[in-house]
This record gives C-alpha cells, sequence and structure tokens, in this order.
C-alpha cells in the first residue's frame, strides 16, 4: 500500500511538473502569438515609411534635375538669342553699305568718287558682319542632361528585407558561474562577418527550466560586446537561478533571441531577525546598530500590562490545570511575530541571529563592522540560543569576538574559552559554514586570509549570530563560497588555525 501511494505521488508530482511546463509554454505561445501581429503592424509602417521617404528623395531629385534642365535651356535661348539679334542688326548694316557701294560706282566725278570709295572703305573697317564671330554661342544638343537610370532601376528591383543575423547558440557546458560572478559563451551557428556587436540579457528567477513570460524580474541588459563571451561581476545571488540569452547585431539590425539557458546560482541568503533580537538593537535587512535608548518606551508598555493581569491571573489559578498556565509563564510576554515563539534576547545578551537556518552544505556570508564600534561577535549558534546566553560562552554557539574598549583584542570563543588570534584584525570578515565537513572558518574577505577554524559535529541546525556593543554590523549575503576559499579547504583539510583547545563535539 505504502509503495503505490510512494508510486502514485511521483506520478502526481510529475503530472503537476508538465501542467507548469505546458502553462508556461502556453503564455509562451500566447505572448509570440500577440507579438506577431503587433510586430507585423510595426514592420509595414515601418516600409510604408521607408518607401514615402524613397519617394519623397525621388521626387526631390526629379525636381531638382528638371529645374536644371530648364535653367540650362533659359541660357542657351539667352545666348543664341543674343547672337540672333546681333546678327540680323548686322546683315542689315551690310546690306545698307552694299547698297551704297553699289550706288558708288555709277558717281562720275572723281571727286566725289573718291569721297564716297573712302566713306565706303572706313565703314567697311567698322562694320559689325565684320567683328561677329560666325560660331554659335550654344548649341542645340540637351545630350548632356540626358539621365540613364538602368542601374538604379536595377537596384530598385533588387530591393530585400534587411540581412538580419542569426540566432547565437549558448554553449551551456561553458558557462561558469563562480565567486558571485557569470561567465556566458555562445557562439554563430555559421560564420557571419557582418555581426558588429552582441547584446546579452540576464533576468534572475526562482524558477528552473525554460524563463516564463511573466516573471517577477525584469530582462536587464548588456550592450555592445565585441566577443563571443562576457562575465557578468558583482552579482548578489538573491535568486536560485538566472536566465540568459543573446542576440547578435550587424550595422543594419538585431537578429533573433538564441534559445535561453537557465544557470543555478544558489547562494545562502539571510537577513538579522528583528523580532528576537535585544531591545537595544536598532535592526535592518542588512544592518544592525547599538541604540542605548532601544525598547525604553515597549518595556514600560509591558510593566502595564502585566499590571493589568495580575487580577486576571487570580482568576486562572481556579481554572482546570490542563488550560492553567504558570503565573511565571504567563508574566513572559512574547513577540507574537517571533519566529518559532522564541524569547527576545535580554540582559547583557546584546545578540540578534539570521532569519534562515543552516542544517547542510556549505554557506559563506561577509560581514563589516561599522567604524569605531566597540565590541561585536560574529558566528554560529544553536536555534535554541537562551535569551540571557552570550555567544561563545555555551557549548551551542561558536564565534570570534573583536573588543576595542580600553584595549583592543582578538579572539575565538567557544564554550566560555577563549583563543586569542595573533593576526592583523580585518576591515570585513568572512564566514564559511560546512555543515557536511563540521567546521566554522574565519577568513580575511578580501585577502582570504584564514583567521580561525573551528572543527565539531553540528548536531542540530545553526543560524547566524551576531554580538554588537557600542557600533554597528552590515551584512553581505547572497554570496557563492568564493573559489579562493573552496581551493584552501582543499588544500588545508580545513585544519590550519583551527585550536584544539576550542574544537568540541556538539550534542
Amino acid at each position: 500500500m505504502d509503495s503505490q501511494k510512494e508510486a502514485l505521488q511521483r506520478i502526481i508530482t510529475t503530472l503537476a511538473n508538465k501542467n507548469e511546463e505546458l502553462h508556461n509554454f502556453i503564455e509562451t505561445l500566447s505572448h509570440s502569438l500577440a507579438g506577431v501581429q503587433v510586430n507585423s503592424t510595426q514592420v509595414v509602417s515601418d516600409l510604408e515609411e521607408e518607401f514615402d521617404t524613397l519617394f519623397s528623395i525621388l521626387d526631390e531629385m526629379k525636381e531638382s534635375m528638371t529645374n536644371t534642365i530648364k535653367q540650362e535651356q533659359v541660357r542657351k535661348s539667352h545666348e543664341l538669342q543674343n547672337q540672333l539679334t546681333q546678327s540680323t542688326n548686322a546683315l542689315e548694316s551690310a546690306e545698307e553699305l552694299l547698297e551704297f557701294a553699289n550706288n558708288a560706282l555709277d558717281i562720275k566725278d572723281d571727286d566725289e568718287f573718291a569721297k564716297a570709295a573712302k566713306q565706303i572703305k572706313d565703314r567697311v573697317t567698322m562694320a559689325p558682319a565684320f567683328r561677329l564671330t560666325m560660331k554659335p554661342k550654344a548649341t542645340d544638343s540637351m545630350t548632356h542632361l540626358m539621365v540613364d537610370f538602368s542601374q538604379e532601376r536595377q537596384l530598385l528591383q533588387n530591393l530585400i528585407f534587411l540581412p538580419v543575423p542569426r540566432a547565437p547558440e549558448i554553449d551551456a557546458q561553458d558557462c561558469l558561474v563562480v565567486d558571485n560572478t557569470v561567465t556566458v559563451v555562445w557562439r554563430m551557428p555559421a560564420e557571419d562577418n557582418k555581426i558588429d556587436h552582441y547584446i546579452l540579457e540576464y533576468r534572475k528567477t526562482n524558477h528552473e527550466g525554460l524563463p516564463r513570460v511573466k516573471d517577477e524580474r525584469a530582462w536587464e541588459v548588456v550592450d555592445n560586446i565585441k566577443t563571443t563571451e562576457y562575465t557578468l561581476t558583482g552579482l548578489r545571488f538573491d535568486s536560485k537561478y538566472m536566465n540568459v540569452r543573446v542576440r547578435a547585431c550587424n550595422k543594419a539590425a538585431a537578429g533573433d533571441y538564441s534559445d535561453p539557458v537557465t544557470l543555478e546560482t544558489r547562494a545562502f541568503i539571510f537577513s538579522f531577525e528583528s523580532a528576537s533580537s535585544h531591545l537595544n538593537l536598532k535592526v535592518e535587512d542588512g544592518s544592525v546598530e547599538w541604540d542605548p535608548q532601544g525598547g525604553k518606551g515597549l518595556e514600560s508598555k509591558i510593566k502595564g500590562k502585566e499590571n493589568k493581569g495580575s487580577a486576571h491571573l487570580a482568576n486562572l489559578k481556579n481554572m482546570s490545570r490542563s488550560g492553567t498556565p504558570s503565573p511565571k509563564r504567563a508574566s513572559t510576554v512574547r513577540s507574537p511575530a517571533v519566529r518559532g515563539g522564541r524569547d527576545r534576547f535580554t540582559g547583557e545578551s546584546y545578540t540578534v541571529l539570521g532569519d534562515m537556518s543552516m542544517d547542510c552544505g556549505q554557506h559563506y556570508w561577509e560581514v563589516r563592522a561599522l567604524k569605531d564600534c566597540k565590541s561585536y561577535s560574529i558566528g554560529v549558534a544553536f536555534k535554541n540560543l537562551g535569551k540571557f546566553d552570550q555567544l561563545g560562552k555555551t557549548n551551542t554557539s561558536w564565534c570570534i569576538h573583536v573588543n576595542n574598549w580600553l584595549q583592543t583584542s582578538f579572539a575565538a570563543k567557544h564554550n566560555n574559552k577563549a583563543k586569542s588570534l595573533d593576526v592583523t584584525m580585518p576591515e570585513q570578515i568572512g564566514v564559511y559554514c560546512d555543515l557536511d565537513g563540521g567546521q566554522l572558518s574565519f577568513y580575511n574577505a578580501e585577502s582570504k586570509q584564514l583567521l580561525h577554524t573551528f572543527k565539531t559535529k553540528f548536531g542540530q541546525p545553526v543560524v547566524p549570530a551576531f554580538m554588537v556593543w557600542c557600533g554597528g554590523l552590515t551584512l553581505a549575503t547572497g554570496l557563492q563560497v568564493p573559489s579562493a576559499v573552496r581551493s584552501f579547504q582543499k588544500t588545508e583539510n580545513g585544519i590550519g588555525g583551527s585550536s584544539s583547545s576550542l574544537n568540541s563535539m556538539a550534542q
């Protein structure tokens, strides 16, 4: 019966996953169908605009060239008309002189004849007919303004849509996710020397598999990539996965996207848990600061509630035993928002825990102390750490402690034992917790120098733990275990910097 239920449960899980996959695919198809309509309308509009621009250019060229012909016509007509007028006038003058010369032949008087002959000679010398150029200043030919658009017609007849680059192919096996960077590698399915650059888009997601059309995060764009490889740096892995896709661009257009690839980007993400933190700590998601005035208003409200409830407690004593809380328990005020109902840290336990626990695997986070922070501790603890317990003073907590009050000290603490650390105190500390390997290591976050390692078998899940007094801490999560830390752990087997006096078997 149990085996059949297990088999049925596996079938149900498979069907549910397939249904979700089909639902996502249907959304993709619907989105693509709507996109075809929108994009088709857009490209038709673009085509009409391009042809209108082409028509406009042709009309402008036609008008310009027609004007050139008309101007040439006016110029030649003017030149020829001037020559024609001058020649007509010269002809009239020459005909008149010719007639005068012919009449002079009939003169009998020698003096009169000599006088007429001299006059005719002078007039011939100055006659316009002998001063004119007998060559037209312009021809009637207009062949120099003829056109031959055969090549242009051929070009127009060969108009085609833009040659769009093909979609690249992402090499998932060559993509690398390490040290909070993502290197994406791709190639073209065929050589294309017209490609000018690539566009990479990525999107964080918590959904495995193909990207969803509707996701909680938008695609982020990296443009003008000149090679077929790109590394995204400075990432915070606050999601389980990352979708990536690439498109190629030539000088004219961008091609289709590659098939998207989903890369795993898991990292340990947590925040400070304000509900159970000490009242003197001002807690936000990524920072905690000492606040000496914190909680005073809340304490007065708590006392008021306790006084109002005293008479009611007396009546409760007469109730049945199974429904009667002890007076001591009833007087304890718990915040309803506290995860797991744990008490708020109080007394001198200026503690705040992380809001996520760890029970297996390797995890890493970094902490930076604010300037002039007097005292702070960084480490891990069991979730049931007592509300009065101070980090490092119980067998359920492990930490390194920094004290800048009066005199500076830097020590590793566990089970009320301390070991001074003879290393330079860094500005930012990296915490590496290996639940499977049973060790907790602290590093200089910048240089990755090992500061200290606890070797222990954690018998229960642990949570990040912090103590702050007169100062503050800022937290960086969503970090992968740095490759330098992994290499060191493999090389040194996690023993470098550990203290045998502080190693323990946690129960």
